[in-house]
């Protein structure tokens, strides 16, 4: 059966997503277009650039992730200087890391821009802040006057991962001015309406790193940080949520990931399992009822 798949963003949990893809490909599943967030996002352009779920597990498992974290190298010596970096450069880490790192992955497939793929099989989402608009790469190049079949991927993907605060942003000018631009999920962190244009010529099954909505717990606020923590969970998922109806609902495999933490780059290899297996189960619970309709 042919998809088109919508992947969540959700961070180091992105993990459960190489379980999902293994058992998705058992029983016959292929994705004919892929779009995503910030950790979906790097699993959408693994499945367009072409890689199987064997050859994912392969390049997660040997990840450590930690290796992304591209701190300026006086913040081993002074610690207290990435909060003066975090002031002055609006993140803690460059990320210039992360994006080599999907640079080199996607090279071993002859990937590097997304010219190199059919049109319209991939769908990347990030936030124009200064715009205030959600930006859907490579479509949207064309209003800062950039050729989108030669944008990078790479470049792409780091920007839709920009995780605020976290990493620091980056930027696409337009004639004299800088668009800054920041993690997709900012604004979108399911954009399972992206291949949503009144027709559809197959089903769209959705992976999502949460319950649903009906089975999540109410946030409790008594303190500044649950109220942040509050502000941006809401400010990342109201969008897309007002958009998930029941109808909806049923193409979406929710990934409990309650337990896990987006930032938890210092994840071991059994955590890695656990997640893989997570996604896997679910992904499994998911299929013995689907019954696709479009």
């Amino acid at each position: 059966m042919l998809v088109d798949g919508v992947f969540s963003g959700g961070g180091i949990k992105g993990f459960a997503y190489v379980g999902a893809m293994q058992e998705l490909e058992e029983r016959g599943i292929q994705f004919n277009r892929v779009a995503g967030t910030s950790a979906g996002a790097i699993f959408a352009a693994f499945i367009a650039a072409g890689f199987n779920a064997k050859e994912m597990e392969e390049v997660f498992d040997e990840l450590n992730p930690k290796v992304l974290l591209d701190s300026p190298k006086v913040f081993s010596r002074l610690p207290f200087i990435k909060w003066i970096n975090l002031y002055l450069r609006l993140g803690m880490y460059r990320g210039k890391a992360l994006e080599k790192w999907f640079c080199e992955k996607l090279k071993t497939k002859g990937i590097y821009s997304f010219g190199d793929l059919p049109s319209g099989t991939l769908k990347l989402v990030a936030s124009d802040l200064t715009n205030g608009q959600i930006l859907v790469f490579p479509d949207d190049l064309k209003n800062y006057g950039i050729d989108g079949r030669k944008f990078p991927i790479s470049r792409a993907l780091r920007m839709s991962c920009g995780l605020p605060f976290f990493f620091e942003p980056m930027y696409l000018k337009t004639g004299r001015r800088e668009s800054v631009i920041v993690d997709g999920g900012v604004l979108s962190n399911f954009p399972l309406w992206i291949f949503d244009n009144g027709v559809k010529v197959r089903p769209v099954l959705g992976l999502k790193l949460s319950s649903a909505s009906e089975e999540m717990s109410p946030h409790e606020i008594n303190n500044a940080i649950q109220l942040f923590e509050a502000l941006f969970t809401t400010m990342k998922n109201a969008h897309d949520n007002r958009y998930i109806a029941r109808r909806h609902e049923k193409d979406i495999i929710f990934i409990p990931m309650e337990k896990y933490n987006t930032t938890q780059f210092d994840i071991d290899e059994e955590m890695k399992r656990n997640l893989m297996n997570i996604g896997k189960d679910r992904t499994k619970q998911f299929l013995k009822t689907w019954s696709p309709i479009w």
